[in-house]
């Protein structure tokens, strides 16, 4: 028997140890995708206490405190910080098999020193301890950042934002990592939402550009693609929560986009026409850019409406869905290729049953000597634990190029989330390790330690062009 976490954990052979702690474990870790704060990372922002760097905002958490019966006052209400904690805490023994059970441990272990379990009985000596070291020197916002090794932090951030506290610090000479914006124009996209037409007076007024009819409304975009590239954008960023594709032209478009802009709701089909449309204009300014294009495809958000209405978004009702992706997706690809050639693109989908899918449709648009132009992103949100990272990757390799792949990111608000790189970095080098042991390629230790460390790191250098 194994102690529990000890440092082979998930390493289930020696080649495995020997690719971790000789390959992997010190490369760096470039986070192309996350929610993280540049205001909070400009300002190395302090946290009072455990809860408020653990818990605060974190609906991963939150939705399994309310499965273990706690009292939403003690997630998200009024309760204080230490009861949050200490409800936390009594949660934590009830989530061993969930990746949380080990994310929190690794936390604790890798940031704070600490190698206790969690739980209702150990609870009050580690709210003392971390909290101490969280008001100490070294445990602001940077600090985490460089105590994981971190070379590029990507964040994510609306067409309409200033990028205030990006360009800030770019000026920064104290803090060697980069800090670039990617651009998310989901709410200009979403045309029946209620705040569209909001949202377009924004746009209208950052970009200088009178917006009266559908051509000012993408010169207005174009004008802030521009605009992020300066600051240094490499990536976008689209939520694709139900994958749509129409034939449409431009003409369709543009009425369409009046309508929305009088207040109207479009019909789904007219809905479908403006998206396709707007997201090919988009992907040939990324493609002329040398951006790379996310796509994030199938989450069914916002379920509890009662919940909802009370909280808003990203609070943790939200769930896989299950829309067909396969036609859209390829229509779309196919429409922005033969319009300007793809950027490239990286796809992800909430429901694993589209592994498959997108593994496959991946190869049908790779070309133009960029290794791996087109990706399959890494097992995302429910699936980015032990077994859900397995799936991506064994569809990945079954149908592509594993050694090409781009490997793990965040898609965190909390500056701890970096252990999940050592904890997707453990289980990718497992599946290496067991086809060595099972024979399948061959024991070429340099070889295969080279591929770990492109899946590591040195892929996505290369893919997003950062100059490190």
């Amino acid at each position: 028997m194994r102690d529990f976490m000890d440092e082979n954990f998930l390493l289930k052979n020696e080649t495995a140890v020997q690719l971790y702690h000789d390959y992997a474990k010190q490369m760096p870790i470039i986070d192309y995708h996350c929610h993280l704060s540049p205001k909070e990372i400009y300002e190395n922002k302090t946290f009072k206490n455990i809860t408020e760097i653990w818990l605060y905002g974190d609906h991963y958490k939150w939705r399994l405190m309310r499965s273990n019966g706690i009292e939403e006052k003690f997630i998200s209400g009024s309760a204080s910080d230490y009861e949050k904690f200490m409800a936390w805490a009594k949660t934590v023994p009830m989530t061993m098999g969930n990746p949380l059970y080990n994310w929190t441990h690794l936390e604790l272990q890798r940031f704070f020193g600490i190698f206790d379990l969690l739980d209702e009985e150990s609870a009050p000596q580690i709210w003392e301890k971390v909290n101490a070291l969280l008001n100490s020197e070294g445990f602001g916002a940077r600090d985490f950042i460089t105590k994981s090794n971190v070379k590029v932090v990507c964040t994510t951030d609306d067409p309409t934002d200033s990028l205030e506290y990006h360009l800030k610090l770019k000026e920064e000479n104290d803090f060697d990592v980069k800090v670039l914006p990617s651009f998310r124009p989901d709410k200009g996209l979403e045309i029946n939402r209620d705040t569209f037409g909001e949202w377009v007076e924004t746009l209208q007024t950052v970009s200088s550009i009178s917006i009266e009819s559908y051509d000012d409304f993408l010169k207005a975009l174009e004008s802030r693609v521009r605009f992020f590239d300066s600051v240094g954008c490499r990536v976008s960023d689209h939520a694709i929560d139900q994958m749509m594709y129409a034939d449409t032209t431009k003409e369709e478009a543009a009425d369409i986009f009046n309508q929305a802009l009088k207040g109207n709701k479009v019909s789904i089909e007219d809905e479908k026409k403006y998206k396709t449309f707007t997201l090919a204009f988009l992907g040939q300014l990324y493609q002329e850019l040398g951006w790379a294009m996310q796509m994030h495809i199938n989450a069914l958000r916002n379920n509890n409406s009662r919940m909802f209405e009370a909280m808003g978004p990203d609070t943790g009702w939200d769930s896989i869905n299950d829309e067909g992706i396969a036609k859209p997706l390829s229509k779309l690809l196919n429409l922005i290729e033969q319009e300007s050639g793809l950027p490239k693109t990286i796809i992800y989908s909430l429901n694993p049953n589209d592994n498959h899918t997108i593994a496959s449709m991946i190869g049908n648009f790779q070309g133009g000597g960029i290794p791996g132009k087109i990706q399959f992103g890494t097992a995302w949100w429910f699936n980015d634990n032990k077994d859900g990272m397995l799936e991506q990757m064994k569809s990945l390799s079954n149908m592509g190029l594993f050694s090409r792949f781009i490997g793990m990111l965040t898609d965190s608000r909390s500056f701890l989330s970096y252990t999940r790189h050592e904890y997707f970095r453990r289980v990718a080098i497992s599946l290496i390790a067991e086809w060595v042991e099972n024979g399948e390629v061959p024991n070429n230790i340099e070889f295969l330690g080279k591929m770990v460390q492109g899946i590591c790191y040195e892929n996505a250098k290369e893919y997003f062009g950062f100059d490190l």
